[in-house]
């Protein structure tokens, strides 16, 4: 005896499949722009670790024992042009870190004894660094008036 039946799916089936790649997709692409934004975050303290290491540098040599002066500025990382933050390297960085969070979302200021520069980041807060070597996330208000270090 021969039977001829046709053996698959059913659509039913196929529509349960279906449901279950989506739902699993989902989930996946939700962790991504997490992982993403973490990603962005790290981006923009590593360039403000730069900034950080090559601000010593400056210090201790065009500086000539002194950061120079840069007014208070908070915007775009092209308004951080004066003192420290004259350097190449620190521009790019800060240059960087603007590009990373979104542009405009920076903030500098140096005296001849010191210098902070924050940037905004992508998930929460804000990385503050200065010339005590501090680092740190500020999850207050964005900086909007002269402060010598991070709060």
């Amino acid at each position: 005896m021969y039977k001829n039946r046709f053996r698959g799916f059913t659509l039913i089936e196929l529509l349960v499949v279906i449901a279950i790649i989506g739902v699993l997709s989902a989930v996946v692409l939700a962790s991504l722009n997490t992982a993403r934004n973490k990603g962005n975050d790290a981006a923009i303290q590593s360039d403000m670790a730069t900034i950080q290491t090559q601000a010593e540098i400056y210090y201790g040599g065009a500086g000539i024992n002194t950061y120079g002066t840069q007014l208070w500025s908070s915007g775009a990382a092209t308004a951080c042009t004066g003192g420290v933050f004259s350097d190449g390297t620190i521009t790019k960085a800060l240059g960087g870190a603007d590009a990373v969070n979104g542009a405009g979302n920076v903030a500098c200021v140096a005296n001849l004894t010191g210098y902070l520069a924050a940037a905004q980041l992508t998930t929460s807060g804000w990385w503050c660094i200065d010339h005590t070597g501090t680092g740190k996330l500020e999850t207050g208000a964005w900086p909007s008036a002269v402060i010598a270090t991070c709060p």
